[in-house]
């Protein structure tokens, strides 16, 4: 294909022409049924033909578009089932592929800026990306001290283009936002852009692998590759093998599945408490499960999964900085839901800015809200489903439901916007893979007010006891 399309117009043609695609397309099978074929079959072959066009428009715009498409990805799981598998395989795709850059275009960007005999760093260099992403692809390499690395590299005018696609794009959010029930598209997009500028920065990127790379070094569970050198525009970090996510969601054995969820809300929750920084992009194609000993897989996999499995996260564009961890406030609400305890809660909510003064909404009804959501928090483990994520979207959604008709009266303060899309994101994940995982346990010794919450009910029941 030919280089990142960077003109503004050409893009914009490209992504206006999917709405006026989706609306060709239901004329189209109108016809269709016009001509005697059922709505069913019609409704699949319409379904289809939408999808292919969305991978195709998003994987050759890269950018912004390509970045929606994967935010976009990993929310299928609320999809109805009739309407899921048609879209499934296509934006699945866009977490581990997309059409590649022109050979001549990396090679200028490597002499560009690391300088006309940067071949001599690299003992072997693979002119073939071995995957692609929003704004970089990456290269598999050899770097001069014999190391196995990743090379990533970033496209010509991919903030131009990222900024330029999101604008576009939430134009006709309206239209894209039925296909994830329950969902604002705006504020995703919205929250998209906003990140747009720290994405493109490969220090920032480098600066935030570094200290997860220090920080898990020795971790038994999770593995993130030093980084090896770094410049504008290129990034160099070790290479790590596995299975991707997006495989073990199509292929995986049902202990790689709750092995990599377990994982991966491992991560989630102990990320920010070990390093001030929470990974901000969970979708599939950013984690590999590996097995302890590369060299042994079969007896990973033979042991159950239950302690053969480790975790790669790769790409850190994206991160939340939260110096104190994840705010208490969230474990400190959660615990109180779990407790029953509405009027605490609703307190809790208003004095964060969850609930705005000039909102009156009844405690109980908030908890009742609240508590279907929280249910992987109150059992020991919690087998995640995409038919559970149906569920909570549909009751959401729903605008004859009291739980859309709380929700639209709810606010999200800004300092949560990131924690609640990663959240959600990875939930997501969870469903998925269908994994089933001890969510609680995470909680308690990652969550802060969570278990501290518990520490002082004992703490009082120890009291009792004694007095």
């Amino acid at each position: 294909m030919s280089d990142l399309p960077r003109k503004a117009v050409t893009r914009t043609a490209k992504l206006a022409a999917l709405p006026l695609g989706f609306a060709g397309r239901a004329t189209w099978g109108l016809g269709k049924r016009i001509g005697g074929k059922s709505a069913e079959l019609v409704g699949r072959e319409l379904q289809q033909r939408t999808a292919e066009q969305l991978f195709k428009v998003l994987g050759e715009l890269k950018g912004g578009a390509m970045k929606f498409g994967q935010a976009m990805s990993v929310f299928e799981s609320a999809l109805p089932e009739e309407v899921a598998g048609p879209y499934r395989a296509a934006l699945t795709k866009l977490q581990e592929a997309a059409p590649p850059m022109p050979t001549r275009t990396v090679h200028s960007v490597l002499a560009e800026r690391l300088g006309e005999d940067w071949h001599d760093l690299f003992l072997e260099f693979e002119d073939k990306p071995a995957a692609a992403a929003s704004i970089g692809q990456v290269h598999r390499a050899v770097w001069h001290d014999g190391r196995e690395v990743a090379v990533k590299v970033q496209y010509p005018g991919a903030g131009e283009a990222l900024l330029s696609d999101l604008n576009q794009l939430s134009r006709f959010a309206r239209l894209l936002g039925p296909l994830i029930p329950g969902m604002d598209i705006k504020p995703l997009i919205a929250e998209l852009r906003d990140r747009v500028s720290e994405e493109l920065d490969y220090a920032l990127e480098a600066q935030a692998q570094r200290a997860h790379a220090e920080e898990f070094a020795d971790d038994p569970d999770v593995l993130v590759p030093a980084v090896v050198h770094q410049c504008e525009q290129v990034l160099v970090t070790e290479w790590i093998d596995g299975i991707p996510l997006s495989e073990v969601i199509t292929d995986g054995t049902q202990e790689q599945r709750d092995r990599a969820g377990q994982l991966l809300a491992r991560f989630l929750f102990s990320g920010p408490s070990r390093t001030g920084l929470l990974h901000a992009d969970p979708h599939p194609g950013n984690f590999r499960l590996l097995p302890d000993d590369p060299e042994d897989a079969e007896d990973a996999e033979s042991s159950g999964g239950k302690g053969g499995w480790r975790l790669g996260v790769l790409d850190f564009g994206t991160v939340d900085r939260l110096p104190g961890g994840l705010p208490p406030t969230i474990g400190d609400s959660l615990r109180m839901t779990l407790d029953g305890d509405a009027e605490a809660v609703y307190d809790l909510l208003r004095e964060e800015g969850f609930v705005k003064e000039s909102i009156e909404l009844d405690p109980d009804a908030v908890l009742d809200y609240l508590l279907p959501i929280i249910e992987p928090a109150q059992a020991d483990e919690f087998t995640f489903t995409r038919g559970w994520m149906r569920s909570q979207a549909a009751r959401i959604a729903d605008p004859r439901s009291p739980a859309h008709q709380l929700g639209k009266q709810l606010n999200l303060p800004p300092a949560y916007l990131l924690i609640h899309r990663v959240t959600l994101s990875t939930i997501g994940v969870l469903c998925q893979l269908g994994a089933t995982v001890r969510l609680r346990d995470e909680l308690e010794e990652w969550l802060p007010g969570f278990a501290l919450a518990e520490d002082d009910t004992l703490t009082e029941e120890d009291s009792a006891a004694g007095a």
